[in-house]
C-alpha cells in the first residue's frame, strides 16, 4: 500500500491533515500480478523546457504554473543541539544556496515556513515528521508520500540518521 498524506487549510484557516491513508485512486492490476498505480494528485502541466534550466534558477519557489523538483536531506535533529551549530552562518548559507526559499523561513520560529505551493514529496530514506502550525503532525517513513497544500509547517529529524525527501513544487495561484 501507499501512503499519501496531503495538508489543507480549515474554514477557520487552520492548516490541518485532510487525509492520511491509500489515494482514492489506488489498483492493484488482476492481469498483470504485481502491477499497480496509485494517483497521488493531479495539477495542469507546465511547459516542457528545451535546456537544462536549473543553472538560470532565481528563486526556489516556483511562480503558479511553474515547478521546482529537489531533494533534501534533513539532517537529525542532534545537529541544531550541537554547540558548534552556528545558526547566523547556517541562515547566510541557505539565503544564498536556497533564494526565494529560504527567505520564508521564521526566525522565531526555526523550521516553520509557508511557500504559496502545492508540493509532492516521497521519503526517500530515514524518518521525518512533517509538523503543520495547528499542532498536528504526521511521522513519515521510507516510500510515503506528501501532498503539502500551502500550509505553514515545518521538517523534523527526529531520528538520529539523516532523511532525505524528494519534492516536486509547484507554483500556485488562488485555491480551487
Amino acid at each position: 500500500m501507499v501512503r499519501r498524506v496531503v495538508t489543507g487549510v480549515s474554514p477557520s484557516g487552520k492548516p490541518v491533515i485532510i487525509s492520511d491513508g491509500e489515494p482514492p485512486r489506488t489498483r492493484q492490476f488482476t492481469h498483470t500480478p504485481g502491477f499497480a498505480r496509485s494517483l497521488v494528485w493531479n495539477t495542469a502541466a507546465p511547459a516542457v523546457p528545451s535546456a537544462d534550466p536549473t543553472a538560470s534558477l532565481k528563486s526556489f519557489v516556483p511562480a503558479p504554473g511553474e515547478t521546482v523538483a529537489l531533494t533534501v536531506t534533513f539532517p537529525p535533529a542532534s545537529v541544531y543541539a550541537d554547540p558548534s551549530w552556528d545558526p547566523a552562518a547556517a541562515a547566510a548559507e541557505q539565503l544564498e544556496a536556497s533564494p526565494g526559499l529560504a527567505e520564508l523561513f521564521e526566525p522565531d520560529n526555526p523550521g516553520m515556513h509557508t511557500t504559496p505551493t502545492v508540493d509532492y514529496g516521497v521519503v526517500l530514506s530515514g524518518e521525518i515528521v512533517l509538523d503543520l502550525d495547528g499542532g498536528e503532525s504526521a511521522v513519515l517513513k521510507p516510500g510515503d508520500l506528501i501532498v503539502q497544500n500551502a500550509t505553514r509547517h515545518a521538517w523534523r529529524n527526529l531520528g538520529e540518521e539523516p532523511a532525505t525527501v524528494f519534492f516536486v513544487l509547484m507554483g500556485a495561484g488562488g485555491t480551487s
